[in-house]
């Protein structure tokens, strides 16, 4: 299952937060409908129609279309609060003379409505209640101005505060979540490098050859080198030589080849590079580059003298044939096979490879 990330669940919240608000407007606007039996039909007001209409379609629309871009919830709740102030304005003139609290409870119930959907978004929050805010004052005409400015100034101030405090804990999540990150890909780095080489470890290999199979069509090759006569080195001097040694070839080895090639240590004093988008001419070129690089490198090794006085590679290379990485590597390893047995320190191509040496499928592992 695929995680999401930080910012598709913001906005997965965000989609929550204008169907409830839209939600929330069409039952109150539905129960000032309903509660009109007392009145006759010509009584319903045209503003308590268009909020349930407007609401019910946007929520149609976002239910039938939930992948389409959503409405801005800041316009959204300016419109309905510029309604619900036309609503306050029209049902007061008819109520004016039987009910004299009836602002207080209309601007509480606008208030209600925005605390419970918008108390993430100070800025919507204001849209939905400054139109009727102002209605409600203006028509109030100071009658009950210290109740009013207490019912708009108490949750305006509590809600600016939990904004300014959601706003730096989601700034903390953001940092802790992109440190997170960077430790994830680091480990995963860490996971597919060889920690003494630095070069790609099996695991390595085999996520850039997905990719490199996935989006490069050009034709391939498979290289695979082995030091020479490398445990006698390494009895002989040491390991921490040995592994001095490794750290030097497997440099030489990265610096002859270009950057999109990949190089991995794929055994002990085994490595394997893949030569990527190269005709068979360039790619016997760099294998040999890489063989003479080695070669400059003048680490002493005379339990090598039967090759040189030196730390030197063989290599087998081949062609990589419909994306079956596993025929070349076999193919790469027989051709090196054969150059250990023809005196070491040489590069061979599996293709020059004499016919009785030429693997069979029943041969490859």
């Amino acid at each position: 299952m695929k995680l999401q990330t930080y910012d598709e669940l913001l906005h997965s919240k965000y989609r929550l937060t204008v169907m409830l608000f839209l939600f929330l407007n069409t039952a109150t606007s539905l129960f000032f409908l309903l509660n009109h039996h007392h009145q006759s039909p010509s009584r319903i007001l045209l503003p308590t129609l268009l909020i349930p209409t407007m609401s019910t379609m946007l929520l149609g629309w976002m239910f039938l279309k939930p992948q389409a871009k959503f409405p801005l919830l800041n316009s959204v709740a300016l419109i309905t609060g510029i309604l619900w102030a036309w609503h306050i304005a029209l049902k007061y003139e008819l109520i004016f003379y039987f009910d004299g609290s009836y602002l207080l409870i209309s601007l509480i119930s606008i208030f209600f409505i925005s605390s419970i959907a918008l108390s993430d978004h100070l800025l919507a929050f204001c849209l939905h209640t400054a139109p009727a805010a102002a209605t409600v004052l203006v028509l109030d005409n100071g009658n009950n101005l210290l109740m009013i400015l207490f019912t708009i100034a108490l949750p305006l101030t509590g809600f600016t505060l939990h904004h300014f405090m959601r706003r730096r804990s989601d700034g903390f999540t953001r940092r802790l979540m992109s440190q997170l990150y960077e430790e994830k890909q680091t480990y995963s780095d860490l996971s597919m490098l060889d920690p003494l080489t630095g070069l790609y470890n099996r695991r390595g290999l085999k996520n850039r050859l997905q990719n490199v199979l996935e989006n490069h069509s050009g034709s391939h090759f498979v290289l695979l080198l082995d030091i020479d006569h490398f445990k006698a080195y390494n009895d002989n001097y040491g390991h921490a030589m040995g592994d001095q040694a490794l750290a030097r070839v497997s440099v030489a080895i990265r610096d002859a080849v270009r950057s999109r090639d990949i190089v991995t240590r794929y055994g002990g004093e085994e490595f394997l590079v893949l030569l990527t988008n190269v005709n068979a001419s360039i790619a016997l070129k760099l294998a040999e580059r890489i063989r003479q690089y080695v070669l400059d490198l003048d680490i002493p090794h005379r339990f090598n003298e039967r090759v040189a006085t030196h730390v030197t590679i063989s290599a087998g290379i081949a062609p990589l044939f419909d994306d079956d990485f596993e025929l070349a590597l076999a193919n790469a390893d027989r051709a090196l096979y054969v150059a250990k047995n023809q005196g070491r320190n040489t590069i061979l191509c599996w293709d020059n490879l004499p016919a009785a040496n030429t693997p069979q499928p029943a041969d490859i592992l």
